[in-house]
Parts: C-alpha cells; sequence; structure tokens
C-alpha cells in the first residue's frame, strides 16, 4: 500500500466506526500579521451599547484557568470558508464536485450563486425560486424533486447532487415542510483569541475644504445649494469634517454605541474537528454495507479536503483587521484517550478524495458529475433588478 491508500483505508473504517479512530482534530496558533502585539478585528454583532464593544465575549477554561476570549471567526464563517476555497478550485478547473449554480444578469452584472455561497446551501431559497432552461420550477424538476424528497433516512439525493451539504449541514427550513429534514455539519472549526482586551478607536474624517455643517436640498447625487436652511447637511454627503469620536450614533436604536475598536489578545486559536460518529448516521438508501462505508469515506475526505484547502497555508485573511499569519498546527487522530500526529498536505488531501472518489463510484455510489444550471423565476428576478436599483439610502 502506498501512503494515500492506507489514508484512505483507515479514513473508511473511521467514517463506519470499524476502527479506533473518533474524529480528527485540528489544533492551530495564528497571530496577526503585523505581530503578536497588533490588534485585530473581530466580528460585530448588534450587542454592543456605550459600556461594551460589539464584539462576542465570554470566559472559557484553558486547564484549571477561566480566560475571556472573543470570538474571532464563527463556525458558520470557519464553514463558509471552506466551501469559498473548493468554489475556487472548482472554478479553476482543479476540483470536481456536484453543485447547484443559479446565474443570471442585472444590469450588465453577471450574478452567479452556488450551493457552495448560498447560506443554506442547495435548500436555499435562491434555489427554491429558481427554474431550469425550460422555464420548469427547480423544485419540480428531477433534480429539485429528488432534492425535495432528501430524509435522514436517505440522504443520498444530498450526496448526489450537493454532497458539501452533508459535510458543513443544511436546514430545508424555507419550503414550509412540516417535517423539515435537518442534516447535522460533521466538520466544524473556530477561532478564538485569548486574554482579550478591547481596544478603543475614534471614528472621525477631515476636510481641507468643505464644511459639513451647511445645509443642501436633494440627494446624493442632484443635491443643490439652497438657501441653507432645508434638507441634508453636506457631512451627510459625505463632505466636510466629522470631529473624532468613540462613539457612534445606532440608527436602529438611536444609542450611541462604542465604536469599534479592535482587541488586542495574547494568542489566536483555530480549533476543527472532523467527528466519524455523525458522519457514520448517514444513510444513503439501499446502499449496500459497502457503498455506504465508501460514500461516508468521500465526504469524510471532502471535509478535510475544504480544511486544507482553506487553512492548509501559511495564513489566512478573514476580514480588514484580520490578516492572520499562521504560527504552528497539528492535525491528529484522536481515538479512546490517544491522539496520533495525522500529516495532510494540500496535495495529499487531493490525492485522498480523488481516490475516495473512484472508490466509491467502483463500490455503487457514483456523483452526478455535471453542475445543475439554474436561472431566477421572473419574480426572483425582478426582485433582483430592483435591489440594484435601490440607493442605500432609501434602503436605510
Amino acid at each position: 500500500m502506498n501512503g494515500t491508500e492506507e489514508l484512505y483505508e483507515r479514513l473508511a473504517a473511521a467514517a463506519s466506526l470499524e476502527g479506533a479512530d473518533a474524529a480528527v482534530r485540528i489544533s492551530a496558533r495564528y497571530e496577526a500579521a503585523g505581530g503578536p502585539s497588533e490588534k485585530i478585528s473581530p466580528p460585530t454583532y448588534p450587542v454592543g451599547d456605550k459600556e461594551n464593544p460589539p464584539y462576542l465575549i465570554e470566559e472559557r477554561w484553558d486547564g484549571d484557568e477561566k480566560i475571556k476570549v472573543v470570538l474571532v471567526d464563527s463556525r458558520q464563517a470557519q464553514a463558509n470558508r471552506c466551501e469559498e476555497a473548493l468554489q475556487d478550485a472548482i472554478d479553476a478547473g482543479d476540483l470536481a464536485l456536484p453543485h447547484l449554480t443559479l446565474a443570471t444578469e442585472v444590469q450588465g452584472t453577471a450574478i452567479r450563486i452556488t450551493s457552495l455561497q448560498a447560506p443554506h446551501r442547495s435548500r436555499d431559497a435562491y434555489f427554491r425560486d429558481s427554474e431550469t432552461a425550460d422555464g420548469t420550477v427547480f423544485d419540480k424538476s428531477p433534480v429539485g424533486a429528488e432534492l425535495r424528497d432528501a430524509r435522514p433516512e436517505d440522504a443520498s439525493p444530498l450526496y448526489r447532487h450537493s454532497p458539501a451539504d452533508l459535510v458543513y449541514g443544511v436546514w430545508d427550513s424555507h419550503r414550509n415542510l412540516r417535517l423539515a429534514p435537518r442534516f447535522s455539519r460533521v466538520y466544524t472549526s473556530e477561532m478564538v483569541g485569548w486574554r482579550v482586551e478591547p481596544g478603543r478607536r475614534a471614528a472621525g474624517r477631515y476636510d481641507l475644504y468643505v464644511s459639513g455643517g451647511r445645509k443642501v436640498e436633494g440627494g446624493n447625487d442632484d443635491w443643490q445649494p439652497g438657501d441653507g436652511t432645508k434638507g441634508k447637511k453636506l457631512s451627510e454627503l459625505g463632505h466636510g469634517s466629522i470631529p473624532p469620536n468613540i462613539f457612534v450614533k445606532d440608527k436602529a436604536s438611536k444609542m450611541d454605541k462604542l465604536v469599534p475598536g479592535g482587541v488586542h489578545v495574547q494568542r489566536i486559536t483555530r480549533a476543527a474537528s472532523l467527528g466519524f460518529a455523525g458522519l457514520a448516521r448517514v444513510k444513503l438508501g439501499q446502499l449496500d454495507a459497502t457503498g455506504h462505508r465508501a460514500a461516508r469515506a468521500v465526504l469524510a475526505a471532502l471535509a478535510l479536503l475544504g480544511d486544507r484547502m482553506a487553512f492548509g497555508r501559511a495564513g489566512v485573511f478573514l476580514r480588514s483587521g484580520a490578516d492572520l499569519v499562521l504560527v504552528d498546527e497539528s492535525m491528529t487522530w484522536v481515538g479512546r484517550g490517544s491522539e496520533e500526529m495525522l500529516d495532510l498536505s494540500i496535495e495529499g488531501a487531493q490525492a485522498l478524495f480523488q481516490m475516495a472518489v473512484e472508490r466509491a463510484t467502483a463500490a455503487g455510489a457514483p456523483w452526478e458529475m455535471a453542475e445543475v444550471p439554474l436561472r431566477p423565476q421572473a419574480k426572483l428576478q425582478q426582485m433582483l433588478e430592483e435591489a440594484y436599483s435601490t440607493s442605500l439610502a432609501d434602503e436605510a
């Protein structure tokens, strides 16, 4: 056996709970690209007020010590980063993976949404409100009807047409089904910053020439000077100085909130896992034991491939103010009271995945490799057109 085949056999056994492995665990440590003393910008949530920053801060155990941490990247966001990496590989021609694609054009701009990008994956409302090239509503098309009928006792439609759903989780919550099927994620990843200290930042703007207090009439594009007694202030249109302030007025609550000022952290860690007990619960209809074993191995290999493509490089860009460098990383097989190192590169994950797909096809669990192309129904197209015609000010 070569290294890839040995790894495949162990993964296939683990995914059907035949071996001693319970999970693959990934632990990594990061620091800001500017160095460990540089502030980073966590995601913001509508939880802040005049006393607290808009970050998710909580206490977690580190051994026997309880430490204040901040969420740097959520499980949902980390899954999206894996899916984005997989989509990039598909677009580059480096990966063949079944998925749905909704494509259209709005005011000369091409729009494309795939099941690797939509919030609810293949069960997203965008696909519910789409149609095939011949005008058949997607849910009434052959592929759409199969996906609509997918159930925990037979997830084979998802496996054939949108297998990433079975790795990252999916919930059919947009179709008014009495028992909307849910499929739990089997891969999770999260990044947190330890010993967090919120920073401060003052928001403001300096304008060399125009006074922002002057009132003008009209909108952002068609404003006119007027007599200066009514209308909007020029500062609302992007002109004039704004004095620095550590508070900003929240438009929804009308309350003053702290301007997000980033955070100082002692260290940044990522904890990811692929759980085999969850994979072993995946059932694919009438497949025999050999077919089930091979199909679960494909899903396990897909989870590892997504992780390596998203996080297997020297750094990761999360958002402005969160450009991170990988300091160290370990990947291990986890069993009952034991851990064993696993070394898997991006290239190794690609080879493993390709072998898993080939073995599953031979075992009677093939994929529908063709992309499922869709377009918006007329009502959705109209909403997209209107969205592009609505200014930000009107939306607010």
